[in-house]
């Protein structure tokens, strides 16, 4: 599988991610998962903007997050699932409309992971967590 990532110019430090916000790591996942789902199914698809979108919306909605996240979680490193630790016990001010408060934590964890790895370059590793996920839903269904 071929995956699509964002090129940063400049990377941070573990020191400076860790000392972010975990929902920072996350509002940042979010953005480098639609990226690199949005980029796969133009490549990959056939299909126009608006089916696109739908076929998008099914893989990053928290309920599948959340799916992804417990497919990964047995080959996280300890410091991987620190990180998920920490944004899926952040206190937060909102939540998902279609997803429950459960799903919407751990799909924030699985995000704040995807934030993480990205701000330190990692996207090797990236590529990685993504291709085991995309193994586990073709077995899956």
């Amino acid at each position: 599988m071929k995956v699509y990532l964002p090129i940063a110019k400049e990377y941070l430090s573990e020191k400076e991610i860790l000392g972010l916000n975990p929902l920072v790591l996350a509002f940042v996942g979010d953005s480098v998962q639609q990226l690199m789902v949005r980029t796969k199914l133009a490549s990959t698809s056939t299909a126009k903007a608006g089916e696109l979108h739908k076929l998008q919306s099914e893989q990053i909605k928290a309920s599948a997050q959340a799916k992804y996240m417990d497919e990964i979680m047995s080959i996280l490193t300890e410091d991987e699932i620190a990180i998920f630790k920490r944004a899926r016990n952040t206190h937060m001010n909102t939540m998902a409309k279609n997803a429950s408060v459960a799903d919407y934590k751990k799909a924030s964890g699985f995000e704040a992971v995807i934030g993480y790895l990205y701000l330190l370059g990692k996207n090797e590793r990236l590529e990685e967590l993504f291709e085991f996920i995309e193994k586990n839903d073709k077995i899956n269904n």
